[in-house]
């Protein structure tokens, strides 16, 4: 690949970029110009081309403000076999994207590409033939700098990147987005995993979990594209707040076909309309109803009574009891589904007959098996020894009849938990019932015992610590064929029901091989911020690695008491914004309305989580239950023990307010009018 000779290498640069934007538009063109009247043989085809198609374009986008590439690679000699694109002292221009000239030859090589990894892994010690590794600095789209490593000369020390640090601490407005250029070598190594196995990633606030997870998605698309295409991929947030944060990531990699949705969003099998208390709530996510439902289901198996008689003809065919007693429970101990087994015993029925026929002489086939099996006196047989059950009306039974939840979760639930689920006002009807959260998960565990679950290519299951073995049994429904991406941090779970340990939550997912990584390296959070939040580490997650900062830059922290209360909080996100950057205002749940009315009779606007900020307005008031997973340039935190006395418990408002102390990226001032928790002090 050659570059125009400049005497400033900037200017070079800039004319590479400059040329690269032109391919890009040059292959836009061509896809846009594409006929497909002649290639297409029916209607059908057309529409699922004029799709790809269509996607393709979407794909080739030239966004203005996002670099084209980042970074460039310049090796010493041919790359391995594993990079046959590579030649002798060739270069490579690492990016978001493929781009290539008019000739076909690379411009632009995507980063997940084999020939980018020494980008993000080459190191002094380990140049893997690399000569050269340059970063570039931008502003909005211009290339404006660049920064050189010569990884093989021993002369040059090695430093911190300031292009990288810039990157990290780069101020953010609107949506979460990539981080194909500050990629480190613990997290590429995650991204890069094989399909085929599980991984599981611990990581401290701001060590880039989340990120890793979703650049891991783009990775596996781009290595194997057409087995997913197939299986399809899932990415799982804990809100929808969430979810709108991160919506934009995988599209700017290019990829526009991944689903996103919340764990409530793959059980609404019924309409939620209702709440349960904590403890009801943690004995319904406990693994143990799983069992309980399954005896539930099968009680509705029943012993033959009699014999059934089959009519053709002029003869009667008659298989007895004893016989059906042998089919029925032939498919109870098969590991199958209920609705697989009951839709088996009218063949297997049926094949009897066709035994009897076969030795009298006759020689039915399948056509006769199957008119047998539809025959009303076997339909009539199966009816009632193996009945179709709903299973939204299986679980209403269960949480409203004490007997019928009494008699199957004996010895697995205690009375005291019996009575914790049961209703105090028990529904009439699958549609009038006050479904739960809780109650819509053991809906869908019902629907699996029925019915197999579709499995998907894979998931990446993030906050997972705060999900309940029951909703982790659920997402493990949807990659019982894939691999899943299981993304949390233990100190950050702040529901009853929280993960105690990984191992036995990839337990419950059905993911037990799963390999487990943690992220240690703070990239997110200043330094003085994430050591103020780690004092609540000893209370709340004692076996924890608190997250150790790698900026440079301690970043602005600042504890205020707040005598005037509301207007001191006001006064505090006048002077953030007044910096370069996004602000949150994160408070109790409580006190948000308090500080809504503030804010607007001081005339300085805000939206809400998942809301869109703009330069104008860069704002956003957050209750404390929304904050996981979302990050602010500059955060003021009302009021730490209000978040703390918002929770049911002191252990579970700790880590609320750890969630709520490291969201921000470049300072944080605590404001209070009362005292702070003395696990801060």
């Amino acid at each position: 690949m050659s570059t125009p000779v400049h005497d400033d290498p900037l200017s070079a640069e800039r004319s590479h970029l400059a040329a690269s934007r032109s391919a890009l538009r040059a292959m836009r063109e061509d896809v846009e110009s594409l006929d497909i009247t002649d290639v297409t043989a029916n209607w059908v085809n057309a529409a699922v081309l004029e799709s790809q198609i269509e996607q393709r374009i979407k794909a080739l986008a030239d966004l203005s403000g996002t670099p084209l590439f980042f970074g460039r690679l310049d090796y010493l000699h041919a790359p391995g076999a594993e990079r046959a694109e590579g030649g002798e002292g060739e270069r490579f221009y690492v990016g978001r994207r493929h781009v290539h000239d008019a000739d076909g030859d690379p411009m632009v090589i995507d980063w997940r590409a084999p020939v980018s990894q020494p980008f993000y892994r080459a190191s002094k010690k380990d140049p893997q033939d690399v000569s050269l590794r340059r970063r570039f600095g931008y502003t909005g789209g211009d290339l404006t700098a660049y920064e050189d490593e010569h990884l093989l000369d021993p002369a040059e020390a090695a430093t911190t990147s300031r292009l990288l640090q810039q990157e990290i601490e780069r101020p953010r407005v609107g949506p979460m987005r990539d981080i194909v250029a500050t990629i480190q070598p613990e997290q590429d190594e995650i991204v890069r995993a094989g399909l085929t196995g599980s991984v599981c990633v611990q990581g401290g606030p701001g060590t880039g979990k989340t990120a890793v997870g979703l650049h891991r998605v783009a990775y596996l698309l781009y290595a194997h594209r057409e087995r997913l295409a197939r299986t399809g991929t899932l990415v799982i947030g804990p809100n929808r707040s969430f979810l709108h944060y991160i919506e934009q990531v995988l599209p700017a990699l290019g990829e526009l076909t991944v689903r996103q949705a919340t764990v409530d969003d793959l059980v609404a099998h019924v309409e939620v309309r209702g709440a349960d208390e904590a403890a009801t709530a943690v004995v319904k996510g406990d693994a143990r109803m799983a069992e309980v439902l399954r005896r539930a289901l099968y009680s509705h198996v029943t012993p033959p009574a009699e014999g059934v008689v089959v009519v053709r003809g002029s003869r009667r065919w008659r298989v007895p009891v004893y016989e059906l007693e042998e089919i029925v429970r032939e498919l109870l101990a098969r590991d199958i589904r209920y609705g697989a087994a009951r839709e088996a015993l009218p063949q297997r029925i049926a094949h009897a007959v066709l035994v009897q026929m076969e030795r009298a002489g006759e020689a039915p086939d399948d056509r006769v098996q199957n008119a047998v099996a539809r025959n009303a006196a076997v339909k009539a047989l199966v009816k009632s020894v193996w009945p179709q059950v709903d299973p939204a009306k299986l679980v209403l039974r269960l949480l409203a009849d004490a007997d019928f939840l009494a008699e199957h979760a004996e010895g697995v639930l205690t009375e005291d938990e019996q009575k914790a689920v049961l209703w105090v006002k028990p529904a009439r009807s699958v549609k009038s019932a006050r479904w739960s959260p809780a109650d819509a998960v053991l809906i869908d565990e019902a629907t699996d015992l029925i019915e197999r679950t579709h499995s998907l290519g894979h998931v990446v299951l993030d906050e997972a610590q705060d999900l309940s073995p029951m909703q982790y049994r659920a997402v493990g429904r949807r990659c019982t064929t894939g691999s899943a991406t299981v993304l949390g941090d233990l100190a950050q779970g702040t529901t009853p029901w929280a993960t105690r340990s990984w191992a036995e939550a990839l337990g419950h997912l059905g993911k037990g091989e799963a390999v487990v990584e943690e992220l240690t390296a703070g990239f997110r959070v200043p330094t003085d911020v994430i050591a103020y939040a780690s004092r609540l580490l000893p209370h709340i997650a004692p076996g924890l690695t608190p997250v150790a900062s790698i900026r440079e830059n301690p970043g602005f922290f600042d504890i205020r008491t707040a005598p005037d209360g509301a207007a001191d909080v006001v006064a505090a996100c006048r002077e953030l914004l007044e910096r370069e950057g996004s602000v949150g205002l994160i408070a109790a749940d409580a006190r948000v309305p308090e500080l809504a009315a503030a804010l607007a009779a001081a005339g300085i606007g805000h939206v809400g989580p998942g809301e869109e900020t703009t330069h104008a307005t860069r704002l956003t008031l957050v209750p404390a239950s929304l904050a996981k997973g979302l990050e602010y340039d500059y955060v003021v935190l009302d009021e730490p023990q209000a978040v703390v006395d918002g929770e049911p418990d002191e252990r579970t408002g700790l880590r609320r307010l750890y969630v709520c102390l490291t969201r921000a990226v470049s300072g944080l001032v605590v404001t209070h009018a009362t005292g702070l928790p003395q696990q801060l002090t």
